[in-house]
């Protein structure tokens, strides 16, 4: 089967720090009732950085890791929705400054917090007759430029982030599922022109779906593979909410498998499970062979997992 091996990753956060105390003299609200809600304590917001600076500080982190010709990578993805301009995607202009070839294939792909995940399987796909090309795949967000911070049920959520992956094709599993309820009422964020070009969310409704999708996505990913939770070394949810992954984690019974950071980076979309997967490889708790499960939800309603061996 064609496989992906994750040669390397990379992670970024902005310097500029925001606490919880401090959302409270900006919004009426406090570190126990955020806490309690999402479980984040801590959000990077960009000062002097753009988007392009978190995406190229993400990819540089994870090539310098992989130490490969820089020529040899043939595909560049970004997952973002806070690109730095509407045109040219982002990914364009980060192959240049990473100097890359002229003929790699750049491109932008927007599924909101889902995009990972598809990203990933583009890559497999594009990857799939090609044993000496890589696949640079980024989530980079910069949401505070469309978080509004008068509003407290939203403002406290997001973050500023970017995680990297590089790619090669490998003989392994790889299974993927993807969907979409076609809503632009739940969550959305608007463009130009629009009223609205904040976020705006349905919290109560994102929950219900989150809890019901995830373990939905899970369940077929692992049927497809004819596997079980005993043979996954890690499940990398989208990190939205806390409360979220705990509920999906105690119905597999396997609180220790999925993985949490969002206490110290907030919602950062995109880029969470790539920031995730950078920090496991990072703390040596995720090794060559290992199947991981990687699922996102979010604005679509969309949804996106993929079981690969890593």
């Amino acid at each position: 089967m064609n496989g992906l091996e994750l040669v390397a990753a990379g992670h970024y956060l902005p310097q500029k720090i925001l606490t919880n105390e401090m959302l409270s003299q900006m919004v009426e609200t406090n570190d126990e009732w955020i806490s309690k809600r999402t479980g984040i304590k801590t959000r990077h917001l960009c000062e002097n950085e753009s988007n392009l600076d978190l995406a190229y500080q993400a990819a540089e982190m994870a090539l310098s890791q992989a130490n490969i010709d820089r020529q040899k990578i043939a595909v560049v993805i970004v997952t973002t929705f806070t690109g730095d301009y509407y045109t040219p995607a982002m990914a364009n202009i980060l192959a240049g400054k990473l100097k890359l070839r002229e003929s790699v294939m750049a491109f932008d792909i927007n599924v909101a917090c889902s995009s990972f995940a598809y990203a990933v399987k583009l890559a497999q796909s594009l990857l799939a007759e090609d044993n000496e090309s890589y696949a640079l795949v980024i989530g980079s967000e910069e949401l505070s430029k469309v978080t509004d911070f008068t509003d407290r049920s939203s403002c406290i959520l997001f973050g500023d982030g970017a995680g990297a992956v590089l790619l090669k094709r490998k003989n392994g599993l790889f299974y993927s599922q993807m969907g979409t309820k076609s809503d632009v009422e739940t969550l959305y964020c608007g463009g130009a022109g629009h009223e609205n070009r904040y976020i705006q969310m349905q919290g109560q409704e994102v929950f219900k779906f989150a809890i019901s999708v995830l373990p939905k996505t899970i369940d077929e990913l692992l049927a497809q593979a004819n596997l079980t939770m005993d043979d996954i070394a890690w499940v990398i949810c989208h990190q939205a909410n806390q409360r979220i992954i705990e509920n999906v984690a105690r119905k597999y019974k396997a609180n220790e498998k999925f993985f949490v950071n969002i206490d110290r980076y907030g919602n950062t979309s995109s880029a969470s499970i790539p920031i995730a997967i950078s920090e496991l490889l990072q703390a040596e708790k995720l090794h060559k062979g290992d199947k991981i499960i990687s699922v996102g939800f979010g604005a679509g309603l969309a949804w996106g997992g993929v079981l690969w061996e890593v």
